[in-house]
């Protein structure tokens, strides 16, 4: 294939995307459904615009490997344990429990086991990408149900490396004893993929970040990033793994770095570009007339996942003490099948489960994405009307509308951006809660300062949503900018403003003449350092002043008193 035809065929698809995404933008839609809706089109299924779909599969999986690589860098023991019991069991429950109730309806209709593990497999898995954004768009990520929908998305995305090995596995054939001779070899092979990542990016990989080139060039931060986002990929995929394990270790093991948070900023632009390409691929298998030949079996099929799998979620989440309410709705969010499915039902395809199952299994992922949007937003209404009904119908018992552990997370949180000597005055007005501040600095010196301190500190770019997101901005009390240079101080606060409308913005003006760019900016207090230099040095001067004139006047009365003591002749 010519590379020229290819680089056209790519610019089709970004612009197809880029089309359908702002429509669906307009329409308070995920763009990614833009983006999928766009392959559809332009694929060799319907306008048969854009025709090679291999070349472009290939750069789509490097996105779903950037993709699962941030994902690890999101995932440290520390947050999960913060999410509570129930959203790693819930979430470690749902897929097992999904799984084996998927794989067995397929079995009472006739397919095979290996097939009916592969399908429960693809089923288990939901839509992080696409529930999150609406979860934050809605502003109900904190809410009770969106706190554990998060848990459980983050579960699945752990999830997703042992599944991406056992549906190679079963797709290799073979008989009891030789599959578990592959899963044997495929554990050892990832054990040892993990202990050399674990070498080089806890060895070697900060001492080459903390090199002063790499801190004063932003360019080379960004191609290590690069590299060891695709690096762990390729070493992954040369060892015989999934190329998805390769990249979500490498993140995870890079989790608990202070560099991990400005890393996920780095590569994000180019996984914002490879990720659209996964999505606009998946959309390409998508075949607009066999679906609507087969809209009956897409339909019962995309009605026993929406339903299946809330049931399921609720269940589950009810076993740990969630109300009724919340985990129905958790479960309503979660009623789709996710990106990931789409990686598992690539390898599937041709070894476990036929084309036509393959084309059913991709028709109605699509359909469930589309349905997403309207599953979140009606999610607390429908939970609440079923409920109800059930309640007064004696079937459930009528619960409190929050349990121990689900209250709202309290914003009394403080974001401290620049940690020098000012950052850190402003973060010892909470001592004795340090838990409660969030740091984030460029120097590395500055964050090792920070975390001996006992605050949660991470390098990043503050001028970068996605670091600004990651710090928690739009849950904080209060953000404190005391960046010295008043260009970026405004930027950092236009920025803010922006991702957290409601947010108490206190910023720092250096030179006078920046105060109302500042403040135009969106900083509800600035705080000008020439008036307060000169307002000490005026109250100096005045103290001088005044112990000057307390000097002045006591030799006045010292020479009067002199003056009194002498004889009269003498003072003649």
């Amino acid at each position: 294939m010519d590379s020229w035809h290819l680089l056209l065929d790519i610019l089709i698809l970004l612009g197809g995307a880029l089309v359908l995404g702002v429509v669906c933008e307009r329409l308070r839609q995920s763009p990614i459904l833009g983006y999928l809706a766009a392959g559809t089109l332009l694929g060799p299924n319907a306008l048969q615009i854009v025709s090679t779909a291999d070349e472009v599969t290939v750069l789509a999986e490097l996105g779903v490997a950037l993709l699962l690589f941030t994902i690890g860098l999101e995932f440290s023991w520390p947050r999960l344990k913060k999410l509570g019991s129930a959203a790693f069991g819930g979430g470690t429950g749902q897929v097992l429990v999904t799984l084996g109730l998927a794989a067995g309806c397929a079995m009472i209709l006739g397919l095979n086991f290996r097939s009916s593990l592969a399908i429960g497999a693809i089923v288990a898995l939901s839509s992080t990408a696409v529930v999150l954004r609406l979860l934050i768009s809605r502003a109900e990520i904190e809410s009770a149900h969106g706190r554990f929908a998060l848990g459980i998305l983050l579960m699945q995305d752990v999830a997703v490396v042992p599944l991406v090995l056992l549906v190679t596995v079963i797709g290799e054939g073979g008989s009891l004893q030789e599959m578990s001779k592959d899963i044997s070899l495929a554990i050892v092979g990832a054990l040892g993929l993990v202990a050399v990542l674990y070498v080089l990016l806890n060895k070697v990989a900060p001492k080459v970040m903390g090199l002063g080139e790499m801190q004063r060039n932003r360019d080379l931060p960004i191609l290590l990033a690069i590299v060891i986002g695709l690096g762990s990929t390729w070493g992954s995929h040369k060892l015989g793994l999934s190329p998805a394990l390769g990249a979500f270790v490498a993140g995870m093991i890079l989790a608990e770095s202070p560099f991990a948070t400005q890393m996920r900023a780095d590569i994000g632009s180019i996984r914002t570009l490879l990720v659209t390409l996964f999505f606009s691929s998946i959309g390409m298998l998508g075949d607009p007339a066999w679906f609507l030949s087969h809209l009956p079996q897409v339909l019962g099929f995309v009605a026993a996942i929406v339903i299946g799998k809330s049931v399921v979620i609720w269940a589950v989440l009810k076993s740990f003490g969630l109300t009724h309410r919340h985990a129905l709705a958790a479960g309503i969010c979660l009623g789709q099948v996710g990106e990931f499915s789409f990686v598992l039902a690539a390898v599937a395809r041709g070894t476990v489960i036929s084309e036509e199952m393959f084309t059913l299994i991709i028709s109605s992922t699509i359909v469930t994405l589309f349905l997403t949007p309207y599953l979140v937003a009606f999610a607390p209404r429908v939970s609440g009307a079923v409920v109800g009904v059930l309640e007064r119908a004696g079937v459930v018992k009528a619960g409190a509308l929050e349990t121990v552990g689900e209250q709202s997370a309290a914003s009394d949180r403080l974001v401290v951006i620049g940690f020098g000597p000012a950052g850190e005055a402003v973060a010892h007005a909470l001592d004795g809660h340090e838990d409660r501040v969030t740091v984030l600095d460029l120097n590395p010196s500055s964050i090792r300062r920070a975390n001996q301190l006992g605050y949660s500190a991470h390098i990043g770019n503050a001028a970068q949503a996605e670091v600004l997101e990651h710090a928690g901005v739009e849950n904080a009390s209060a953000v404190v900018v005391t960046v010295p240079d008043p260009g970026a101080a405004r930027e950092i606060v236009e920025l803010v403003r922006t991702l957290a409308p409601g947010v108490h913005i206190i910023a720092r003006a250096r030179y006078h003449r920046f105060f109302e760019d500042i403040q135009r900016g969106g900083a509800d207090d600035v705080v000008n350092e020439e008036w307060i230099v000169g307002a000490i040095l005026a109250s100096r001067v005045r103290a001088r002043l005044r112990k000057s004139e307390q000097v002045d006047e006591a030799v006045l009365e010292q020479e009067d008193d002199r003056s009194s003591d002498q004889p009269l002749d003498d003072q003649d």
